[in-house]
Parts: C-alpha cells; structure tokens; sequence
C-alpha cells in the first residue's frame, strides 16, 4: 500500500511540475524588438560612417514575426506538455505493472512459505511417530530375548541322552518326573513356571521325538492341564545356540 501512494505522490508532482512548466511558457514576455503588428522598431542612433547603412525593414515586417515566433513557441510549448504528460502516464503504468508484479510475486512467496512450513511440521510429526515405532519395537525385542529360552551348544549333548531315555519310558512315569521337576521348591504341590526345573523340563520336551512328547503331553493334560499348556508355550520359545 505504501509502494503505491509513493508511486501516486511522484506522479503528482511531476504533473504539477509540467503544469508550472506550460504556465511559465505562455507567460513569458516577447523578446525586445518583437513588437506589436504594426509598430515600426526605432533603431539604435549611431555614428555615420562607423557600420555600413543596412536597410530598414518595412513597415509591419517585425510585428509579424513577433507573432509567428509566439505561436511556433506555443505549439512547441503545447507540444512538449502533451509529450511530458504521455511519459508520466507510461511511468504510472509501468510502475503499477512493477508494483501488480511485486504483490503477486509477494503472495507465491508467502504460500511457498505456508507450504513449506506445514511439510515441516508434517515431517517433525512423522520423525515423532516413527521414533515411537522403533521405540516399541525395541521394547518388544527385548521381551522377546528375555522371555526366549537358549539351548547352549555344550549342553545340547546331554539334552539329547536325557531325552532318548525319556522316550524308552512310559509316558505316566516320564510325565511324574517332569510335575515334580517343574514343582515349587518353597511350596510343594505348586507349580512354579519360573523355577530352574520349568526349563530342563522344556529342553528335555524339545529334544524327545514327536510322538513320545504328544503322548506325554497328553498325560499331563489328565492330571496338570495348566502345566501341560505351561509347558507347550513354552517349547515356542527354545532357540538353539550358535
């Protein structure tokens, strides 16, 4: 807004300044010896014999060429007026063609702005979420490795033996060994997931052959359902290690 009442306040004044421009033109008196048509120029009284005698123009001659001097001033006067007036309207245009072009120019630039501030913060939101993805997923990894069991490759050997003789039992007798295996030391009769035994028992299920460990399982499920589920949940844990 400020750019354009200064455009407005030059123009103005450039106007003004060929108004006071004309005004002085037609105001300025003829030259002297321009008289009026009709009056005869006395000439300037001088010695005889210092210039040779010129001849004196008629009667009438000097005031019509003081007349046509002030019309040929006027029309060029006229002239030039028109002239600097079709100039300062071509610099208000111009000016306002820059000015159109600055504001549009401004409001790209402001919406480039607008755009770029709001991928900004559509991009601090996403680093956000995605940090608590990856957050999550460590903690779950975590879980994961606390929770899984590891057979070491140094035991694995006697795991095998322990299950072969495992198989050649009766599946009764092999499921009594492994209640009492995976009952509580501190309190008798209750089973105890996360006592030491709970873990042999679950390595030695892994390593028995198939049909040795359904049939097991399925004997704890008569007398300790929630061992033989215990124990089941379990066997998805085991990893061997390298």
């Amino acid at each position: 807004m400020s750019k354009k009442l200064i455009i407005i306040t030059a123009s103005a004044g450039l106007v003004s300044f060929a108004g006071a421009f004309a005004l002085g033109w037609f105001t300025v008196p003829s030259r002297s010896g321009a008289g009026a048509p009709g009056e005869t120029i006395q000439p300037e009284v001088v010695s005889v014999g210092a210039v040779p005698e010129i001849p004196r123009p008629a009667a009438g001659m000097t005031g019509v060429i003081g007349a046509a001097s002030d019309s040929d001033r006027k029309g060029m006067t006229e002239k030039q007026l028109r002239n600097l007036v079709f100039e300062v309207r071509e610099k208000v245009n111009e000016y306002d063609d820059k000015l159109q072009n600055l504001t549009v120019r401004e409001q790209r630039l402001q919406r480039t702005q607008d755009t770029l501030k709001e991928d900004i913060q559509n991009l601090d939101n996403l680093r956000i979420e995605l940090a608590t993805i990856v957050a999550d997923i460590k903690s779950e990894r975590d879980k994961l490795l606390k929770t899984r069991l590891e057979v070491a490759q140094s035991e694995k050997g006697n795991l095998v033996l322990i299950a072969a003789t495992y198989d050649k039992m009766d599946a009764s007798s092999a499921s009594k060994i492994l209640v009492s295996m995976c009952t509580s030391q501190t309190q008798p009769g209750k089973i105890d997931s996360q006592s030491m035994g709970f873990d042999e028992a679950v390595k030695i299920l892994y390593y028995m052959t198939e049909r040795t460990t359904a049939k097991l399982l399925a004997e704890l499920t008569t007398v300790e359902p929630r061992l033989a589920a215990f124990l089941t949940q379990r066997l998805k844990q085991i990893v061997e290690g390298k």
